[in-house]
């Protein structure tokens, strides 16, 4: 999965014994563990995501 898209470092803090098991398995896949996390993340999130943005100046609910 070599993506040539712009990448952006970022810091999560995750269970030692998470971070292990992950990297074990990046190992046997023979990939980075910044490409298993990817799979991991596009597997697991739907394809779009939809923010609505929410008027707050106009009463909801009220009559």
């Amino acid at each position: 999965m070599k993506n040539t898209e712009t990448k952006l470092r970022t810091t999560v803090f995750l269970r030692p014994s998470l971070i292990k098991h992950a990297k074990a398995q990046a190992v046997i896949e023979e990939i980075t563990l910044t490409e298993l996390i990817e799979r991991a993340l596009l597997k697991y999130l739907p394809k779009e995501t939809i923010i609505k943005k929410i008027d707050f100046r106009k009463p909801v609910g009220r009559q």
